[in-house]
């Protein structure tokens, strides 16, 4: 079967993390990267592959079937409708773009041309979130009661010497809670109100450094989410899951609890809780792990486009899906901007 040509619009730190993803898979090929940064000229160069500055030029001069999208939030309706109106399938980077116009234009135009666009929530590709899906959604722990999610990590200092992560919509709710809630409407269901505050204390920049939101689900569940990004401790999916080792110092200890009727399981270290006669607070409880392969999150992913652009599969999260969590993770920065719980329309 030939191999699927695929480019690469930004050559970011995510950018070249699917650039190596493409050089290990043997079902495709890096055909050109867009970029216009001046280190991106030396990087293509090291691939033997063409660079543009515009992606528009590439358009013009490549043949692809697929293109990853790795542009500023700002740019993925304008980018991303570029290679839509093509019929070029897409895997456009989170969030699908950074408000929800735009979001639901890019879904709505995506399913109006009969194009593929993926999502990169990459976490939904990674086996022990699905074997935690599968724990909730099967009834192993029972009915689901409550999610408590830790997200609390320590950003350095030169995090932030790039401009915008110290303003608006550059902190941890949008860089880092997003993915948060996309684990939980995955696993868990969907959202149907928030509440949320929000500080900036330790940092004093003019965005939030920390919230605490709690969450409705449509099940009735309920969920609570701790956020920092100033705060020294392992509890984050970052290092606790081992995704990516060469960037996050790994920790495996528990970050996510979902507790159930007649049990509760966490991730990442799936460890499913469950009494073995009768249920009491009187009775011992046992642990037992559950056991899934060690795979690669990002090469999952990649493998799952193929397949989505060969139109075999149906994307594991296409536009609208992600518009979702759009909606619900800005719902926390509103929530906690007015003080107020935040009803989301989830019909």
């Amino acid at each position: 079967m030939e191999k699927i040509g695929i480019a690469v619009i930004g050559a970011g730190v995510i950018g070249r993390r699917h650039v190596q993803e493409i050089a290990r898979n043997e079902s495709c090929r890096l055909v050109a990267i867009a970029d216009p940064s001046p280190g991106s000229a030396s990087y293509a160069a090291s691939l033997s592959v063409p660079l543009y500055a515009d992606y528009r030029e590439l358009l013009k001069h490549e043949r692809i079937d697929a293109a990853i999208l790795c542009t500023p939030n700002h740019t993925h309706l304008e980018v991303g409708l570029a290679f839509i109106e093509r019929k070029i399938p897409v895997l456009m980077e989170k969030p699908v773009a950074d408000d929800l116009e735009s979001a639901n234009a890019l879904a709505d135009a995506s399913k109006e041309a009969g194009v593929a666009m993926l999502v990169g929530h990459h976490r939904r590709h990674n086996p022990v979130v699905r074997a935690a899906k599968e724990a909730v959604a099967s009834g192993k722990i029972g009915t689901l009661v409550m999610a408590n999610i830790m997200c609390l990590l320590y950003k350095p200092d030169d995090y932030f010497n790039v401009p915008w992560r110290r303003q608006p919509g550059g902190g941890p709710i949008l860089i880092n809670l997003i993915h948060e809630i996309d684990l939980l409407r995955f696993i868990c269901g969907e959202i149907v109100s928030v509440q949320a505050v929000s500080s900036n204390k330790v940092r004093g920049f003019d965005v939030e450094d920390s919230a605490a939101c709690t969450l409705r689900l449509a099940n009735g569940a309920l969920a609570n989410i701790s956020l920092s990004d100033t705060t020294a401790t392992p509890w984050g999916w970052d290092t606790a899951a081992g995704e990516d080792r060469e960037l996050f110092a790994y920790r495996p200890v528990p970050t996510h609890f979902f507790a159930g009727t007649n049990g509760a399981v966490t991730m990442p270290d799936l460890t499913m809780w469950s009494y073995q006669g009768a249920k009491g607070r009187d009775q011992p409880i046992h642990d037992a792990r559950l056991a899934v392969p060690e795979e690669n999150t990002y090469a999952n992913q990649l493998e799952h486009f193929v397949d989505v652009v060969r139109g075999s599969v149906r994307p594991v999260i296409d536009g609208h899906d992600a518009a979702r969590t759009l909606a619900a993770t800005l719902a926390v920065e509103e929530s906690a901007r007015l003080g107020r719980l935040i009803e989301l329309n989830v019909t």
